[in-house]
């Protein structure tokens, strides 16, 4: 096989629009993926571009939370029974991560990020042609009665000192951003610079026909090692600049040459119901209860919370199961029938930043991996910083925040 400027490992929304970015730099590009193009979280996420969410999943009130919901398996954060003591490590990390100086400083990291990511979007967009698919339909988050509104403010707050537009909506104002809710969502918060994408699978998969266009290959083939001037795999060895992007596998592959990374995995649960279930107008978000419904070109999607359970485990559709009963009593309207279940690996790392950058020791080797709930948000800048650093530019945003070593 030819020799390419760059190998890209993993063909979900992160590698294929590094992949991209490159090409646009005048590289020649190879992705490498075991199962092919969009076949892991890129499809079945709940689509939004969350550029407001800039605060780490590993917080005091996450942390006071915990043990309420991890003794509830269907609850909207749990840790299987099995896997408890393989993730004990990771879970010293989270709570570490959950110290206020460290929550502070992650959100300011994080907002940085989302600055980044939200100004390359559009013109990443338009550069391959896909302006089509972004809707601008706003977000809603709901609460359930006055306290649990009060809660939400301090996070508000801080979103207003940094220019985020939101307006705050009680009783019938509600409706009249989404008719159908139950009365018993007594406040709500609406932002009406919510992006989301038509349906992320249909999104993955055009990223990778352009890329195809351009002249790219992707190739279906197992990532067995990284090594001094490549990477090997299933289908021979490959010399040159290597990106790991490969989502909640990338550890693996970051272990064949010594370097260990605490990336655990976020296992999301979604149920797809056909478009006609509800008449949705914006995405929904039931923060309280761990998870959102949201409107795409494909269906109504119901999905979110969080389990922390690893790679191996069999799917435990009962939490999607969960979710859905708890959405048809939110949304009285919603019809359940006809759904179609999915789990996936959401790459999750302690304190909710992403792993970005070169390798100490290792320079032919970049990260893009460990987005969590932010992949999709992220891809467009987390790919144009990809393509600073493959081609020797310096990306104008510190990357020491988020370093794949920094927990060593």
């Amino acid at each position: 096989m030819k020799q390419v400027d760059l190998t890209v490992i993993g063909a979900g929304v992160i590698g294929l629009s590094a992949a991209l970015s490159a090409q646009a730099r005048g590289l020649s590009v190879r992705v490498i993926d075991r199962e092919g193009p969009a076949a892991g979280a890129s499809t079945g996420n709940a689509g939004a571009f969350a550029f407001t969410d800039i605060f780490p999943l590993a917080s005091p009130r996450i942390v006071r939370q915990a043990p309420k919901w991890l003794l509830d398996p269907l609850g909207p954060l749990s840790v299987p029974p099995r896997y408890a003591l393989n993730i004990l490590p990771w879970m010293w990390r989270f709570w570490r991560a959950s110290f206020p100086e460290q929550v502070r400083r992650s959100t300011l990291v994080q907002t940085g990020m989302m600055g980044i990511s939200k100004a390359a979007l559009e013109t990443f967009l338009k550069r391959e042609g896909l302006e089509g698919m972004l809707r601008r339909e706003g977000q809603l988050q709901v609460y359930e009665g006055e306290a649990e509104f009060r809660a939400s403010l301090d996070g508000w707050r801080v979103r207003e000192e940094l220019g985020i537009e939101f307006r705050h909506l009680k009783g019938d104002e509600i409706a009249g951003i989404q008719p159908g809710l139950s009365r018993q969502f007594t406040h709500a918060t609406f932002t009406p610079g919510w992006y989301s994408i038509s349906d992320p699978r249909d999104y993955t998969l055009a990223l990778a026909d352009r890329f195809r266009q351009k002249g790219g290959e992707i190739l279906i083939a197992n990532a067995e090692a990284l090594t001094a001037n490549g990477v090997t795999t299933s289908s021979g060895h490959f010399a040159g600049k290597v990106l790991v992007a490969a989502g909640a596998f990338s550890h693996r592959l970051l272990k064949t040459i010594g370097i260990s990374v605490p990336l655990e995995t976020e296992r999301g649960y979604n149920t797809t119901l056909p478009s006609d279930a509800f008449d949705l107008r914006t995405q929904i978000t039931f923060g309280g209860h761990g998870f959102v419904v949201t409107r795409l070109s494909s269906g109504i999607r119901v999905g979110g919370a969080v389990e922390l359970g690893g790679l191996d485990l069999p799917p435990n559709f009962k939490r999607s199961e969960a979710m859905l009963t708890k959405a048809a009593r939110f949304l009285p309207g919603l019809r359940t029938s006809d759904g179609k279940q999915w789990m996936g690996f959401r790459p999750s790392l302690p304190d909710s930043l992403p792993a970005i950058g070169a390798l100490p020791g290792h320079s032919h080797i970049v990260c893009a991996f460990g987005h969590g709930h932010l992949g999709l948000t992220q891809s467009a800048g987390t790919a144009e910083i990809i393509a600073d650093l493959v081609t020797g530019k310096n990306p104008g945003i510190d990357l020491s925040p988020f370093s794949p070593v920094r927990f060593r």
